[in-house]
Formats: C-alpha cells, sequence, structure tokens
C-alpha cells in the first residue's frame, strides 16, 4: 500500500555538499595488472593527472652507444671463484613460462656487467637455445658452463610478477637445486673455498650501456570514463583492486593494489577527477541550453537486469537528469541530436528516487541500513553497498549500483534538485481520472494545492491544499483514497478516485508535496539527510 503522509516525506531525504571531495588532481604509484580470469599480474606504474590515467611498463632502454635493439642483448660473464655469476633465476617450460633472471647480486659478476637486469628472459646459453627449455635444463647448462658463460637476454615486460619477486626464503647459500618458481643459488658455484676473487672485467667505455624505465603504454582519458570495483556482471568485489574503462570502452586492465588503504586513495583520486571533467563537460553542454533545459548531474551507474533465468546482470549505464527529463543511455550522449536517442525518458515529476544501501565501510552497511531505517525489500539479493532505485509511471523501477558513498550523495542531492526545479517550472500537472463513473480532471498545483473538477463543465468539485492532506491508500492498481482535513469542521473527508496510471499520480503528489515542503521549511528537509545521519552514525 502507498502511504502518503509526513511519515513518507522523511524518507524524501535531500544530500547537501556535506562531503568532502579530495581535490588532488596528480598521483603516481605501483600496482599489479592482469586481466580477468589470468593468473599472472604483471608490474606496472600508475601515474594519474587532471584528464590523464597513464599505464607504464618498464623496459630496458640504450642510454649511451649505438645499440638499437636493447631487448636483445648478449653479454659475456666471467664467473668468480666466490660468488658464481652472481644471478638467479625462476621459471622453466614445465611452467608454461620463460626462465627469468630474479635476482642480480650487488657488485658480483652479473652486476657489473652493467647489462643484465631482473626480468630478462634467457633466449640462449652459449649459443643454446633455451626458449623451451626446463628450469633444470638451464640450471645444469650455467653451472657447467666452464669460466665464462654467454647469455642472450630479452626484458619480459610482462613477466608475472611471481618471477621476479621472491615466493619464498631459500637460503642464500645453497647451490641444490631448487624449484623452477623459486631462486636457484646461481650466485654461487659450488667453491667454498676461501681464495679470493677473480677480478671480472668492467664494461668497456665504449660500450652500449642499458637502463631500465618506465615507458608509457597506455594512456586513457578520464572524460567520461568509468571505474568498476566488480567482477564484470557480478556483484563479486574484487579485492584491492578496479578496472578503468575509458569512453570508447577501452580498459586499463584490472589495476590491484597492495592495500585496501592505497586502492580506496586511487579510487577517491580517480572520481574526483572525472567529476571534475563531468562538471566541465555539463557546462560546456548548458552553453546550448535554455534556462530550463539545462543538465543538473549525469554520470556512469550499472543497472541490475534480471534475465529469463533469474539469474543477475549487470550492464552499465549512462544517467542523465536534464531538464524536465531523466535520461538512461548505453552511451554518453556526445551531441544534441544524441539526447532523443536515448534507451528511457522520464518527467522527472513523475519518478520516485529512493536510496537502498548506504556504508561507511564495506562491513558496515547493514548496519547502516538498520539504523536509517532504509526499506529492506530486494536490497539484500546482492552484495554492492551503494544503490539507489528510480521508480517510474506504470510500476516500471530502475536499480542502480556506483562505486562510491560520495557519488551517491551526489546522485542523491541532484535527483532531488532536478525534480525541485522541474515541479516548479511546471507549476501544475492534470490527470484525467473518475470517480463513480463520472469523468473528471485531478490537478496537482505548486501553489494552490489539490483540485478536482469535471472535465466537462470544467466546474470546480473540491480543492485542497498540500497541508490538509493526512492519509492516503491505494489499491496497487487503479484506485486511491485520499485522506483531508476540512479547515472549519476539523473533520477528515474521504476522496476515492480511479487513474489509468495510479503510479505516475502517486510519483507526482509525493514530488509536488516534497518540493513544497523544501520550499518553506528547508531545515526539515535537511534534517532528514543521509548524510546527517551517516554523521551520527559515525
Amino acid at each position: 500500500m502507498f502511504q502518503l503522509n509526513r511519515a513518507l516525506l522523511t524518507r524524501y531525504k535531500y544530500i547537501f555538499n556535506s562531503f568532502i571531495k579530495e581535490k588532488r588532481t596528480t598521483k603516481t604509484g605501483v600496482a599489479l595488472l592482469y586481466e580477468e580470469g589470468s593468473e599472472a599480474a604483471y608490474d606496472v606504474r600508475v601515474k594519474l593527472t587532471k584528464d590523464i590515467l597513464t599505464i607504464q611498463k618498464q623496459d630496458i632502454i640504450c642510454v649511451s652507444g649505438n645499440d638499437n635493439s636493447a631487448n636483445h642483448r648478449t653479454v659475456t660473464i666471467r664467473r668468480q671463484e666466490i660468488g658464481g655469476l652472481g644471478l638467479s633465476i625462476k621459471g622453466g617450460a614445465e611452467n608454461k613460462v620463460p626462465v627469468v633472471i630474479s635476482k642480480i647480486f650487488k657488485d658480483q659478476a652479473a652486476d657489473q656487467t652493467g647489462m643484465l637486469f631482473v626480468g630478462d628472459a634467457l633466449i640462449q646459453v652459449n649459443g643454446i637455445n633455451v626458449e623451451h627449455s626446463t628450469h633444470e635444463e638451464v640450471v645444469h647448462l650455467m653451472r657447467n658452463s666452464g669460466d665464462e658463460v654467454t647469455l642472450t637476454v630479452q626484458y619480459l615486460r610482462e613477466a608475472p610478477s611471481f618471477l621476479k619477486l621472491p615466493l619464498g626464503s631459500p637460503s642464500a647459500h645453497s647451490s641444490g637445486d631448487s624449484s623452477p618458481l623459486f631462486d636457484s643459488g646461481l650466485h654461487l658455484n659450488g667453491n667454498t673455498s676461501n681464495t679470493a676473487p677473480s677480478s671480472p672485467s668492467s664494461p668497456s667505455t665504449n660500450q652500449s650501456k642499458y637502463e631500465k624505465r618506465w615507458l608509457d603504454t597506455l594512456s586513457l582519458p578520464l572524460s567520461m570514463a568509468r571505474i568498476s570495483r566488480f567482477k564484470a556482471g557480478t556483484d563479486t568485489l574484487r579485492p584491492n583492486s578496479f578496472e578503468m574503462l575509458a569512453v570508447d570502452g577501452v580498459s586499463s586492465g584490472i589495476l590491484q593494489f597492495y592495500t585496501s588503504q592505497e586502492s580506496a586513495e586511487w579510487l577517491r583520486a580517480l572520481s574526483t577527477n572525472i567529476s571534475d571533467l563531468t562538471l566541465e563537460n555539463i557546462k560546456m553542454t548548458n552553453k546550448c541550453c535554455s534556462p530550463c533545459d539545462k543538465v543538473i548531474h549525469m554520470g556512469w551507474a550499472s543497472e541490475r537486469l534480471h534475465g529469463s533465468d533469474s539469474s543477475r546482470l549487470y550492464k552499465y549505464k549512462f544517467l542523465a537528469l536534464k531538464g524536465s527529463s531523466f535520461y538512461i543511455f548505453s552511451t554518453p550522449p556526445v551531441s544534441t541530436l544524441d539526447w532523443v536517442r536515448a534507451e528511457k525518458i522520464y518527467n522527472l515529476c513523475e519518478v520516485l528516487f529512493k536510496v537502498h544501501k548506504v556504508c561507511l565501510a564495506e562491513e558496515s552497511w547493514l548496519q547502516a541500513n538498520v539504523y536509517l531505517n532504509l526499506q529492506q525489500d530486494y536490497e539484500l539479493e546482492d552484495k554492492r553497498p551503494y544503490c539507489f532505485s528510480v521508480m517510474t509511471g506504470h510500476g516500471k523501477s530502475h536499480y542502480f549500483s556506483i562505486e562510491l558513498g560520495s557519488e551517491l550523495a551526489v546522485w542523491e542531492k541532484s535527483f532531488h534538485s532536478a525534480i525541485f526545479k522541474e515541479v516548479q517550472r511546471t507549476g501544475s500537472k492534470t490527470y484525467m481520472c473518475s470517480c463513480q463513473g463520472e469523468a473528471l480532471c485531478f490537478t496537482i498545483d505548486f501553489d494552490i494545492g489539490f483540485t478536482c473538477f469535471d472535465s466537462k463543465t470544467k466546474g470546480v468539485l473540491w480543492r485542497f491544499k498540500f497541508s490538509q492532506l493526512k492519509g492516503s491508500s491505494d489499491d496497487g492498481k487503479t484506485r486511491v483514497k485520499l485522506l483531508f482535513q476540512n479547515v472549519e469542521t476539523k473533520q477528515i473527508e474521504m476522496k476515492e478516485l480511479e487513474f489509468q496510471d495510479l503510479t505516475a499520480v502517486l510519483h507526482c503528489i509525493h514530488s509536488f508535496i516534497a518540493a513544497k515542503v523544501a520550499s518553506v521549511d528547508p531545515v526539515f528537509v535537511e534534517s532528514q539527510s543521509i548524510a546527517n545521519k551517516f554523521t551520527k552514525t559515525n
């Protein structure tokens, strides 16, 4: 039953600017990059500027000399009596990964060449191709190669992190064979005598010099970009990870950070920059619009869909509040013509916005729902923490989730602001209805209140102010009973009406009353804001 009274108004929350936006526009950090469903993760550096997210990968470049093929290098290492080759390796064909240098020991033979780096994949050992060799075979070749070992290497930019970083703690003095996924102790040659090491040859002055540097591999524009912390199409949260997709659908890949705090900081920084660019786009769009057709807010959200097999699916939608309408797009509008090609367009006076989930922390959203007395009918069906619905006429409803609580606050504030402005601009809405077989017209007027008149004679049958409405009930189909208090008699009068689209009428009544309350009693509306309750909860 649809209860339309002052208690219902307490659910109509007006969010003001009580949240703090992080103003950082530049940021640099290191993350792991992986693709959905892949076990391999690669080290990358992430750079954020005001309008670009750049993904960098490490590579070897020639900083002096004439070598134009820095990614293929042939290096001869002179074995030391103490210290051996001075490097360790991981990987092998038995694990479907190349053999990679995982450690280089400072001031020992490999390090003194200046031409070998952690992450170099072995191509040849003494002229023998080892690209498809096992770990044990490569270890055997290198241990039994005499005083000098000639290696041909190629830097593997996307070497899985586990090939470069120690997964265990092998003894620094162990020279036995070890797991192909652990460091092989090739920094020793098995000679435990205390004789002084031979002096390895230093790089000649005319020899090419190399450095490992971070190089740009992907740059994604932030304008109209979107962020996802969830696995595609599901409500499964990626731990400490998120993906950013540019407006053209190009993905950053899954960026995983080492701590939840670091991941949260990156999310806030990215969200802030994307929001700032969205505001710039709104300003540009509004320059070509009339005052009554301006964009209030727009951005991405995930809509929950229900398939024929009742499985939950999520699909990105671009939402916009513009003029008198709420728009749903599959892709952002970039021209004037795009606005009429929206998937759905709803009149703002006839929609009802409802927050379903809010949380201060991932683990506390359920407690927050209980504290805030939010509706808990179907929002518990998923695990997404920030959700809202937009209910429209004919019982249609769209359920959306977004990534951050601050975004939820912006959407709530924007929806209410857009609805209030449209109510004030429209002034009144009239709907056809009937009562006991008589064709009537029912008008909701921002200044006057409710008026019912004969559709033929236009004679007024009754009129009440918004403040005189004391309650309502409906059958969920076409009929509604409105309870008004007569100012003179103080008695309650019931008016029963029947509408073809009852839901749209009830939403419109709600919008007009809420806008009226906001105009005459903003303190009351502010006191009902979720932002204030969040502050108390926190």
